[in-house]
C-alpha cells in the first residue's frame, strides 16, 4: 500500500526506519487503514539508510568501550530526525524511541499523543541508538513491554495503533471506546467479559443477568465484574482505583467466593460427563 497524499492539518506519524517497506504493514487494514485513506491521519516514512556513512551507507559501528553488536550513529539518526522534523524547522511533533528501557506505554499517554499534531517515531535496531542524539533531541523512550524484539517496527505499529484509534470518527462508534479497558470513563478498570450468540456453546450458557432486560442490573454486573478482574490480573490498577473509587465494604466483597458470576463461571467449566 503507497503512502497516500499527506492531508495538511491531519494528525501525522512520522516514523524513521531501516524497514519503510514494513510500512503500513498492519496499520493499513480495518479501521486504521480506512481512515489513512480517508485523510484522517498522516503516515509517513524516512529510510535511515541513504543518511548512512560511505560507499556502503552505513548507518551504525561498534559500541564504545567494547562488547557486542552494533550501535546506530548519532550523525546519522541526527540528519534522518531533521529530515523527517522538516528539515530541522520543527513542528511540534513529540519524538518518540521505542526502547525496552522506556516508560511503559499507557492508554493515557495514547490519549495524550492522539489529540496532539502527531509525532515522530524512531525505529532501533542491533544494539539500541547513541545516546548523543537522544540527549540532543530531547527524545522521549517509551517501551511496549518488558520483552526485547529486533526492531522498533512491530513496537511503532502498536504506538500508533493504540493512537490513531481515539483519533475522531477513525472508530465507527465512538461509545465503544466508553467502557473499555483502561478507559477514564470505566475507572480505568479492565472491561468485563463480552458474550453474544448463542445462548448456550459446547454447555456453556450465557450469564442469565445478561439476558433479563434488567439494564440497571446488567450495569452493576458489569462494574463488578471489571471490578474482580482487575482485582485479580492488575494489582497496580487496582489499588489506583481504589484509592479514588472503592470503599472498604466493597473491596471485602469482591474477594468473597459467593459471588454469582464466580459461581456460575465455576459451574460452567465443570468436565462433561
Amino acid at each position: 500500500m503507497a503512502e497516500p497524499p499527506e492531508v495538511k492539518g491531519a494528525w501525522t506519524a512520522r516514523i524513521i526506519t531501516l524497514f519503510p517497506e514494513a510500512f503500513p504493514g498492519v496499520l493499513g487494514l480495518s479501521l486504521t487503514g480506512k481512515a489513512l485513506a480517508e485523510g484522517l491521519w498522516n503516515l509517513r516514512t524516512t529510510d535511515l539508510r541513504p543518511f548512512g556513512i560511505g560507499r556502503h551507507r552505513n548507518v551504525d559501528d561498534t559500541p564504545a568501550g567494547g562488547g557486542a553488536g552494533m550501535v546506530i550513529r548519532p550523525d546519522v539518526m541526527d540528519a534522518a530526525l531533521r529530515e523527517a522534523a522538516g528539515h530541522g524547522a520543527g513542528d511540534g511533533l513529540p519524538v518518540i524511541y521505542l526502547s525496552p528501557r522506556g516508560k511503559p506505554f499507557t492508554q493515557a499517554r495514547a490519549r495524550e499523543l492522539a489529540q496532539g499534531p502527531g509525532m515522530v517515531l524512531i525505529c532501533g535496531r542491533f544494539e539500541g541508538v547513541d545516546q548523543r542524539v537522544l540527549d540532543a533531541h530531547g527524545v522521549e523512550e517509551i517501551s511496549i513491554g518488558d520483552y526485547v524484539l529486533t526492531g522498533g517496527e512491530l513496537a511503532a505499529q502498536v504506538l500508533i495503533d493504540a493512537t490513531v484509534r481515539l483519533i475522531p470518527r477513525v472508530l465507527g462508534n465512538q461509545a465503544s471506546l466508553a467502557e473499555e479497558s483502561f478507559s477514564p470513563d470505566h475507572g480505568g478498570l479492565l472491561e468485563h467479559p463480552q458474550y453474544t450468540k448463542p445462548a448456550l456453546w459446547e454447555g456453556r450458557a450465557i450469564p442469565d443477568i445478561l439476558l433479563s432486560g434488567n439494564h440497571a442490573a446488567i450495569a452493576t454486573w458489569r462494574r463488578d465484574m471489571a471490578e474482580r478482574l482487575t482485582k485479580e490480573r492488575r494489582p497496580d490498577l487496582w489499588r489506583a482505583y481504589g484509592e479514588t473509587h472503592m470503599d472498604p465494604a466493597k473491596d471485602r466483597q469482591l474477594s468473597g467466593a459467593s459471588d454469582q458470576s464466580r459461581n456460575h463461571r465455576e459451574r460452567t467449566e465443570e468436565p462433561k460427563r
